[in-house]
């Protein structure tokens, strides 16, 4: 008799199990959605393959225990509207974007939380109320700065001799434009330098852009960051080179194909760390709270076969405060 009722019992409890396991609330995996700037992955990386890396470091897995999310508008601003306008009504966890993308972004939402790369001057676009306290509901890394516009100038002046003229190649769809162009004119004029823009909005008025430079006797230039000079980072050495103008890059990335030299910080490690801010918001801190991080480390590249094709000669000195010098 008492097995009999054993059996019964048992078959109960078996029978409701389903039941329990239906009631039990399934725990929500939280939706991450990153507003790139170029077509697709492949022009994003190594970007691209950083920011899975900084998840995966922090035990993410896309699928299993995150979603993430990518969109990528091509640098159109059209696409950049509508594709910020789907993420935000997707309602996600976190939003994410470079110093392009973050903008279109911000103008959409003040309740997600955003977390930003790249931003030059967080406080100056209204991202942030102070660097120390954000205050409202984006945070993120900086990577620029007038010490970092100063220092890639006076480098320029102390590898072209004579240097009078510098080029500084913009795209007016950019809202970071006018920044870098209004911190990079006062640190050419406080080196004694005539600053001038040329304007590339798209990879195809790259060769316009630097015959305007040529005519106009430009003898270095700077691309402002992000945007098309990143997607056309494969070109732009090349042109300048074609045309003798000595070319300063932002970043390794943009330095490693031909560039004269670059002074920047590591863009591919500021990826990885933006993971770490989303990691923090999905366990609860208020982006309000979350100090922007600056940049504290730089990497100082010259490229010695470059400045053999532009006649220049690397004082020893200069060399020998690189990081990285490529024969």
């Amino acid at each position: 008799m008492r097995r009999r009722q054993f059996i019964s019992l048992l078959g109960g409890a078996l029978a409701a199990a389903p039941t329990l396991a239906r009631a039990q609330p399934a725990r929500k995996i939280p939706t991450v959605a990153y507003l790139w700037h170029a077509g697709n992955p492949k022009e994003e990386s190594p970007y691209y393959e950083a920011i899975l890396e900084g998840f995966a470091r922090l035990g993410y897995v896309d699928g299993r225990n995150i979603n993430l999310i990518h969109r990528f508008p091509n640098e159109l601003p059209d696409r950049f509207k509508s594709m910020a306008a789907e993420l935000v009504a997707m309602k996600v966890d976190v939003l994410m974007g470079g110093a392009i993308a973050s903008s279109y972004l911000k103008n959409l939402t003040t309740t997600i939380p955003i977390v930003f790369m790249f931003i030059p001057d967080p406080v100056g676009m209204k991202f942030v109320d102070s660097l120390a306290r954000p205050g409202r509901n984006a945070t993120g890394l900086s990577n620029f700065g007038r010490e970092i516009a100063g220092k890639r100038l006076q480098m320029l002046k102390e590898l072209v001799p004579g240097l009078s003229r510098v080029g500084l190649l913009t795209n007016p769809n950019q809202e970071t434009t006018r920044l870098y162009i209004e911190v990079m004119g006062e640190a050419a004029t406080q080196l004694g330098l005539m600053l001038q823009s040329f304007d590339a909005r798209s990879l195809d008025e790259m060769e316009p852009a630097f015959d305007a430079m040529a005519r106009a006797g430009v003898q270095a230039m700077i691309p402002v960051q992000g945007g098309i000079a990143f997607q056309g980072r494969a070109v732009i050495p090349k042109l300048a080179l074609s045309r003798r103008i000595a070319m300063c890059a932002y970043s390794r990335e943009t330095f490693e194909h031909g560039a004269l030299l670059s002074y920047g910080p590591d863009q591919i490690e500021t990826c990885r760390r933006s993971a770490v801010y989303v990691d923090k918001i999905l366990k609860g801190a208020k982006p309000a709270e979350l100090p922007v991080e600056q940049p504290t480390s730089f990497e100082f590249l010259i490229n010695l076969k470059t400045a053999k094709a532009l006649g220049l000669e690397v004082p020893l000195s200069l060399q020998q405060l690189a990081n990285e010098v490529v024969e």
